[in-house]
């Protein structure tokens, strides 16, 4: 059974991927670039804003100014819920879970983006407070596991019942380094790209987030 049950953020719990790829193409277009395609920026995410942004000038042939970053996140800061939505089925889901588990987020996301969309999508209250951790916290971004570790510490919970929910190689990692259990999440946008090869026999997978109740269930 798992003790501790922690979900990535963009697209697993949430997909923000719209949201995110206007607020980078305003940056691009505000600098002269051209707009990138949604589906491209999307690959782009899962190792933090500052990363984001090197690669989507990168992709656009431009070089970025100074206070690239800056803008970017208060352009973003406009329009974190302007088109995000949890998955079809997260609400649900939480509210299963959380009466057999300790439920926690480990996103690369800002922390104060990450209450924002929580606390706006009627999602934070399946996550007690000290349970989220952002990319900005006392604790390295993902992949290292330090975020995880301390999530799994903080609940009493031993890292072979702590299962992590990711769409991404990113999330995959991390599990490996904690070392913990790692479900991947196909349909997130994270998942363009990913190599199923990657994963080992004790990984699961599923299509849908309602697929993870089945998941926990047999670990029952």
């Amino acid at each position: 059974m798992f003790g501790l049950i922690v979900f990535d953020l963009d697209g697993t719990l949430v997909d923000s991927r719209r949201d995110i790829a206007d607020a980078a193409n305003a940056l691009l277009e505000s600098c002269g670039g051209r707009p990138l395609a949604e589906e491209r920026i999307g690959r782009m995410v899962g190792d933090g804003a500052a990363t984001l942004v090197a690669r989507a000038f990168a992709a656009s042939g431009l070089e970025p100014p100074a206070d690239a970053l800056d803008r970017y996140l208060a352009l973003y800061a406009t329009r974190l819920l302007a088109h995000t939505r949890p998955y079809p089925g997260i609400l649900d889901v939480l509210r299963s879970l959380a009466s057999s588990a300790t439920l926690g987020v480990l996103t690369n996301k800002p922390l104060a983006a990450t209450r924002r969309i929580l606390d706006g999508l009627d999602l934070a209250r399946h996550f007690p407070a000290d349970s989220v951790i952002g990319g900005d916290g006392p604790f390295a971004r993902k992949p290292d596991p330090a975020g995880l570790r301390h999530l799994a510490g903080a609940a009493g919970v031993p890292l072979e019942s702590t299962l992590l929910v990711g769409d991404s190689i990113i999330d995959l990692r991390t599990a490996r380094a904690a070392p913990a259990l790692m479900c991947l999440a196909r349909y997130g946008f994270g998942f363009d790209g990913f190599s199923m090869d990657q994963l080992g026999p004790a990984d699961r997978v599923i299509e849908s987030p309602a697929q993870l109740l089945d998941v926990c269930q047999r670990e029952s």
